[in-house]
């Protein structure tokens, strides 16, 4: 039974893993197919088009974009790391809650108890001492 349940956690983990990956593919292909579909458009609206000063910079901005799509790139490939690591940090501190709750309690005892022990300190030092009035009888 322990086995089939370790290598179906595996299987999942797995299946989990290539989907990301392909994920990661579709994307990078897409952003690649976008890049080089309006460059190719640009180069046309170029050829053909009677304000080719101003077209002649957009070819260059996009190419200047590409480090950031490179950028975005890498931040997708990390997203899957970071939402698990943020999920298990979560879990963890779901666990966590009744120990917090514990402590809580705790210090909430201790405090009342040092609030009582002052208290009774101090109604102590306010109520008059037997000793500081002089004895009647005698």
């Amino acid at each position: 039974m322990a086995t089939a349940s370790a290598s179906s956690t595996s299987t999942t983990a797995s299946n989990s893993s290539s989907r990301e990956g392909s994920a990661k593919a579709m994307v990078a292909d897409q952003i690649s197919q976008t890049v080089q579909s309006t460059s190719n458009l640009l180069h046309l609206m170029l050829q053909s088009s009677p304000a080719q000063a101003q077209l002649m910079k957009l070819p260059k901005n996009l190419l200047a974009k590409t480090s950031a799509i490179r950028n975005t790139e890498l931040v997708l490939e990390q997203m899957p790391r970071i939402i698990s690591s943020l999920d298990a940090h979560m879990d963890d501190g779901l666990q966590c809650v009744p120990h917090l709750k514990t402590v809580i309690q705790l210090l909430s005892n201790i405090e009342s108890c040092q609030l009582k022990s002052l208290s009774k300190a101090q109604l102590s030092k306010e109520a008059p001492q037997p000793a500081d009035h002089p004895s009647e009888t005698g």
